[in-house]
C-alpha cells in the first residue's frame, strides 16, 4: 500500500511540477497547483519512510531518504517564503525540491531498485 500511495504522490508531483515550471506564474491556476503539487511532495517525501530495505545503512533507511528529509524542508521554506513575499527564495527552494524529486525517480532506476525490475525485467 505504501508502494502505491509513494508512486502515485511522485507521478503527481512530477506532472504538476512540471506543469508549474512551464506555466506563467502568479496566476490562479498557478496557486491552485502549487498547492496540490506541494501536498503531493509531502506526501511523497513521508511516504518513503515506510519503504526501506534497499540499503540497510541506518535501520532499513539510505542515503535518499536524507531527500525526503530535504524536500520537506523545502517546501517548508517555499511556503514561508511565498507567505512572506519572498518570491526569489520561493522560488529557489520549490525548483529544488522538484530536482529532488526527479533525482530521487532517476535513482529508482539503479539496478535491484523495484522500478527498474519493473522497466528492465
Amino acid at each position: 500500500m505504501a508502494i502505491t500511495i509513494h508512486l502515485a504522490a511522485a507521478l503527481w508531483a512530477l506532472l504538476t511540477g512540471s506543469s508549474q515550471l512551464l506555466t506563467q506564474k502568479g496566476t490562479k491556476l498557478h496557486k491552485v497547483v502549487g498547492w496540490s503539487w506541494m501536498a503531493a511532495m509531502v506526501v511523497v517525501a513521508i511516504s518513503s519512510f515506510w519503504l526501506t530495505g534497499f540499503m540497510n545503512l541506518f535501520w532499513g533507511y539510505s542515503p535518499i531518504h536524507l531527500l525526503s528529509i530535504w524536500i520537506l524542508v523545502c517546501v517548508g521554506v517555499s511556503l514561508y517564503s511565498v507567505r512572506t513575499g519572498n518570491i526569489k527564495r520561493h522560488r529557489a527552494f520549490a525548483v529544488g525540491a522538484f530536482y529532488g524529486v526527479v533525482g530521487a525517480g532517476l535513482g529508482t532506476l539503479a539496478p535491484g531498485r523495484l522500478i527498474h525490475q519493473w522497466i528492465f525485467g
